[in-house]
């Protein structure tokens, strides 16, 4: 008797006769026996691995087998789009048994949602943020309808996990398990994370420690320290193009009659070559954030079907959503993490026989570097762990004004409970509860809380729609062709001065702008032939983490990533470790004074973060005005050997958070509803290295005069 054979006997028939599959993969063997059991599991594999299957064919077993009624299966995805092309499948395999899937979130129209309220469908796919709008609104009766639930799967977990969502997330579930008075099972789809063992805990909430749990990873090394003796299999070449013109043009002369899928760092970059593919007549799609959900569906429906075409995006098809047989991935400079650049390369090799390939083609000197680095990290294995951001204070006053929605009163002694003792949604959350109470965003009467006036007034709107959303949108103005929507853009491309007609380039095609409604946040236009701009603001910070930076450290060193490097990516990379060469040196980081003497920089190479940790610890010795990057911070310029190693003697036990400015709090939701102290405290901490910043300080420095 093998695993497979505990599947419930009609779902094994239909996997070897409807499937037509030889076997169950290593991933879907091993996920058996744990999921029938309730064990919380994290099924690790890469892109196309099968993780849907491992979760689905064990769980509709045993809701055949136990008799589970009602919604009993929560599928909980980060993008309604993956979700769209995941419910086919479900529905599939539960029409097997005899049960049904359905799908719920902020597209599905109301007379289906009607529907799935009438008749709760076994399997409900949906998002976190339309998860807890079902718990707050009056339409549902959420006791009766989440009565019978048993397990939660989350795919992409790793992508919930490393923002705000996740936490928001957790406290979800956290609030649904205690409505329905029992825990659920919680099973996580990911592919490799540096940290698998602590994301799992993660997972599991108030249960960690408590309910028994898995990793699952038969087909991936998973530590995030390994080095490899060889590099993973693939197909990875780095070349330097020097701009986004040369890029598209060796697209076009690339690849011929293949399928490429090209990513992109920013929704501008993708725009401008998808415009510069157009021109060279290559049959070209985009998708990215800012065009609207059917603008997108075209385009990956579009590309899926043909065969000689390029589709560019952003990260929105980095995740699962699949867009077909893909025969080329070419990334344009380079993603931020190694987790990133394996989510995009697993979109490649999964026809028999093929193999897995990545083109990156770099613009700078500074991209190819990075993109050298992270290629060295991968080359050793290396993944970063997923780590929830610290001290989400914002989001525990969002979860205590969405329960007052959901309960309309709630015991001002008894909340607590009903986050089931998760840390950091208890008792320690009392001093924001109490500012919430004093600024009028909750009532108290008779030791009950409820929904109060300031509340009401700043997120009442739309029935506190705005109150599942855990980030904060950019202000941007819809674009419409006729009735049409193409999607959205910065509002500064509608206020900046211009000479003759106002042109937007949306989807890869120039429009120009006919009429601007100020009030409704709208602009209509009609095509036009070219000349069109695109832009965003992009919001947080930007900056590379610490690992990453050491490794472009190491690759002016002389360190080459395992991958074949062009001709010109050659030249340049020698060319940008002979300009840079002062800045590093083997035996230590560099303080580097010009010939000057006006100019004192400290070369760290320690990301973003921790430097903005050194630059606010060190602030006598910091310049005050031009401060620091990912790679260097910039030093007082009459600052002399012997006072710095007097200064930073014990600067690793006193290691300061970073400043933070207050409009940064504009991009923090529900700061508002927060102490500012407390607010901006919160956003100290997320900029914080600390582990990065004490690294930099313990080891040797040396003083270099140009």
């Amino acid at each position: 008797m093998t695993t497979a054979d505990l599947l419930h006997p009609v779902l094994l028939h239909h996997i070897v006769n409807s499937l037509q599959w030889q076997g169950l993969r290593p991933l879907q063997e091993a996920a058996v026996e744990p999921l029938l059991a309730g064990e919380d599991t994290l099924l690790l594999a890469p892109t196309a691995g099968g993780k849907t299957e491992a979760a689905a064919f064990p769980l509709l077993s045993r809701m055949a087998a136990e008799g589970w009624s009602g919604t009993s299966v929560l599928y909980l995805c980060p993008l309604k789009a993956l979700l769209n092309n995941l419910l086919p499948r479900w529905e599939r395999y539960a029409d097997w048994l005899g049960r049904r899937a359905a799908l719920w979130h902020g597209d599905v129209t109301a007379s289906r949602r009607r529907a799935i309220l009438a008749a709760r469908p076994d399997v409900l796919l949906t998002t976190p943020e339309s998860l807890e709008s079902m718990l707050v609104s009056r339409n549902v009766d959420h006791r009766a309808f989440f009565a019978g639930l048993r397990t939660v799967v989350v795919d992409e977990v790793h992508a919930f996990a490393g923002d705000d969502r996740g936490w928001h997330l957790l406290a979800v579930l956290e609030r649904l398990t205690h409505l329905i008075g029992r825990p659920v099972q919680r099973i996580g789809l990911s592919a490799t994370v540096g940290n698998p063992d602590r994301l799992l805990t993660w997972l599991q909430g108030s249960g960690a420690g408590v309910r028994a749990g898995r990793v699952i990873a038969p087909d991936l090394p998973v530590a995030a320290t390994a080095t490899a003796a060889t590099p993973p299999p693939g197909e990875i070449e780095l070349d330097f193009v020097g701009s986004l013109q040369n890029a598209a043009t060796v697209l076009a002369a690339l690849h011929s009659g293949e399928k490429r899928l090209v990513f992109c760092e920013s929704r501008q970059a993708v725009e401008q070559l998808g415009s510069l593919l157009r021109e060279r007549g290559i049959t070209t799609f985009l998708s990215h954030a800012s065009l609207s959900a059917d603008e997108r569906r075209r385009s990956e429906e579009a590309f899926a079907e043909a065969r000689d075409c390029v589709i560019v995006s952003t990260s929105t098809l980095e995740l699962g959503i699949d867009v077909g047989d893909l025969d080329r991935v070419i990334q344009i400079d380079a993603p931020s993490t190694v987790a990133s650049f394996l989510q995009r390369l697993g979109r490649t090799g999964r026809r028999p026989g093929s193999i897995r390939n990545c083109l990156f083609l770099t613009r700078s000197g500074d991209a190819l570097l990075e993109a050298a680095a992270l290629l060295v990290l991968w080359g050793r294995g290396w993944v970063e762990p997923v780590i929830a951001p610290p001290e989400p204070r914002h989001i525990v006053a969002q979860q205590m004004l969405a329960l007052c929605l959901q309960e309309h009163q709630v015991g001002n002694q008894n909340w607590p409970q009903w986050w089931n003792g998760l840390d950091p949604f208890g008792r320690s959350a009392t001093p924001i509860i109490r500012h919430l109470i004093d600024q009028g965003y909750l009532d108290s009467d008779s030791d009950m809380l409820y929904i109060g006036p300031e509340a009401e007034r700043r997120f009442g709107h739309r029935h506190f729609m705005g109150m599942t959303a855990v980030f904060v949108g950019a202000p941007e103005f819809t674009v419409l062709l006729g009735r049409d929507e193409l999607g959205r853009v910065d509002p500064a491309l509608l206020t900046e001065e211009v000479q003759g007609d106002r042109r937007l380039l949306l989807n890869g095609r120039s429009w120009r702008v006919t009429y601007i409604d100020w009030r409704r946040r709208r602009c209509f236009v009609e095509p036009a032939e070219n000349g069109g701009k695109a832009r965003w603001t992009t919001g947080g910070w930007a900056g590379l983490g610490f690992e990453l930076s050491r490794a472009m450290r190491e690759v002016l060193l002389g360190a080459d990533p395992p991958v074949k490097l062009t001709h010109r990516a050659a030249m340049r990379l020698a060319q940008e470790r002979e300009e840079r060469s002062a800045l590093v040196h083997p035996g230590g980081n560099v303080i580097l004074r010009d010939r000057h003497g006006d100019d004192l920089r400290w070369w760290t190479w320690a990301g973003f973060r921790a430097n903005a940790t050194l630059a606010a610890t060190l602030t006598e010795v910091v310049d005050p005005v031009q401060r620091f990057d990912d790679c260097q911070i910039r030093l007082r310029a009459n600052l002399t050997r012997d006072e710095w190693r007097k200064l930073i003697a014990d600067a690793d036990q006193r290691l300061c958070l970073p400043e933070v400015n207050k409009k940064a709090l504009d991009g923090l939701k529900f700061s508002e509803a927060l102490p500012e102290r407390l607010a901006l405290a919160t956003l100290a901490s997320r900029l914080a290295d600390l582990d990065g910043a004490t690294a930099v300080l313990q080891g040797p420095t040396r003083f270099v005069q140009t």
